[in-house]
């Protein structure tokens, strides 16, 4: 009787001992760390670093950062972001304040990983638990209230068309940086995912949808970052049943107008992978580290080897001879993939995609940019059949006065050939 006593005094003291250490430490955490979300009736969710400080003014930011950094469990937390982007940077993307739109299958893996690398501010937004005409209006409040600390990159994960529509033009307005979440649903190649602008998005009907509705209502044509899939979509949308089994109009189900009552279907790893791939995106980006996302270029091998031979066939005609051609067809596929992205180096905007680029193959080849060097893969620029004349009957001094923007843009992508095969 009395071993049990003891057994039962000492087991209840440890108990209760765990529990005041547990309690003693997660409060001296949260007075160290100040780690507190703050859900808003609203549909937000703001976390912050540090209690009692703001992270939107400049002199905050830093002093957050740096302070974030000191800390032993964060730094140690943060090791392998600090190895890759260096302290520097890492203090960078620990000053920013991000703002994610929508917490689906693609914002809630997005907003995961920016919590994980260490964002000093992050503005969560969500609305599936309202009406669909509350969402428009809500949007907006949401909007104009979180964009006033003018945040350094907006992720929109909507997949309704108005709100999404409403928030880029909000963010090319107010000269935000925000990449957009195109359509997940339906596909299931990883491999066929792209990050370009939303003129380049192809096979893609939420964004032919979104690049429509901007155009037509605000007159905004581009200069919005998407993730998109260039796999067309593999299943639509299933048939709506009644608990009968009978097939209905989903419209007659809806509690409002614009209501969701079915879906795409997804397969879930999707959707996943689009968050990652947008969060990796805000990442580099914060932190200034310069990553060349692969150009959308529907070109095909014989299409490569068609350009080589014009290039071959153009300085036998001009020079009597092919002898200064470096290049062979994998480098050609290098400078017009690479390089010029499937179009003249006088155009800085894409105007054609899919099928369009296909054809606009007929019209381009490759010239050298400097006529006094050999045609290296340092000296070769794209361009139209019409343009070609014009630049080889005028001297590179010519250029560079009259325009030396172009003179430097093109020169800045030579500058990179020569960089990426160390000439």
């Amino acid at each position: 009787m009395e071993r049990t006593k003891c057994l039962a005094l000492v087991g209840g003291g440890v108990l209760l001992g765990s529990l005041s250490t547990f309690v003693l430490l997660r409060l001296l955490q949260t007075q160290k760390r100040g780690v507190r979300p703050k859900c808003a009736e609203n549909g937000t969710t703001e976390l912050n670093g540090f209690e009692g400080r703001t992270v939107s003014g400049k002199k905050s930011d830093k002093v957050v950062s740096e302070d974030l950094l000191k800390d032993e469990i964060v730094s140690e937390h943060l090791s392998r972001n600090i190895q890759f982007f260096g302290f520097e940077s890492q203090q960078k993307v620990s000053a920013s304040y991000v703002v994610v739109v929508g917490l689906g299958g693609v914002g809630s893996h997005a907003a995961s990983m920016l919590l994980r690398t260490g964002i000093g501010k992050l503005l969560l937004v969500d609305f599936d638990q309202m009406l669909a005409p509350q969402k428009l209006s809500a949007l907006r409040s949401i909007s104009y209230q979180s964009f006033r600390s003018h945040p350094d990159y907006v992720l929109d994960c909507i997949d309704n068309i108005d709100t999404k529509v409403a928030l880029l033009a909000a963010c090319v307005r107010r000269g935000l940086k925000v990449i957009s979440a195109t359509g997940a649903g339906a596909r299931a190649d990883p491999t066929r995912i792209r990050i370009a602008d939303i003129r380049e998005s192809t096979n893609d009907p939420l964004s032919r949808s979104v690049r429509h509705r901007l155009k037509k209502e605000y007159g905004i044509e581009g200069g919005i970052t998407v993730v998109f899939s260039l796999e067309k979509p593999k299943i639509k949308l299933l048939p709506f049943k009644a608990p009968n089994g009978e097939e209905e109009n989903p419209s007659d189900y809806q509690v409002v107008p614009g209501f969701r009552v079915r879906i795409i279907p997804v397969l879930g790893t999707i959707p996943a992978i689009f968050g990652q791939i947008m969060a990796s995106y805000t990442l580099t980006n914060l932190a200034g580290l310069q990553v060349q996302t692969e150009p959308i270029v529907n070109f095909d091998v014989d299409h490569y080897h068609i350009l080589h031979q014009r290039l071959i066939e153009h300085e036998e005609t001009l020079h009597g001879t092919s002898m200064q051609v470096q290049v062979d067809v994998e480098e050609v596929m290098y400078i017009t993939k690479e390089l010029w992205h499937g179009r003249s180096a006088r155009e800085q905007h894409v105007k054609d995609v899919g099928r369009g680029m296909w054809r606009s193959i007929n019209e381009l080849m490759l010239v050298r940019w400097d006529s006094t060097k050999p045609a290296s893969i340092s000296n070769l620029i794209l361009l139209k059949f019409k343009e070609v004349d014009e630049h080889e009957s005028r001297t590179l001094d010519d250029i560079k006065e009259k325009e030396p923007e172009f003179y430097s843009r093109v020169i800045a992508v030579l500058k990179r050939a020569e960089n990426d095969f160390g000439l």
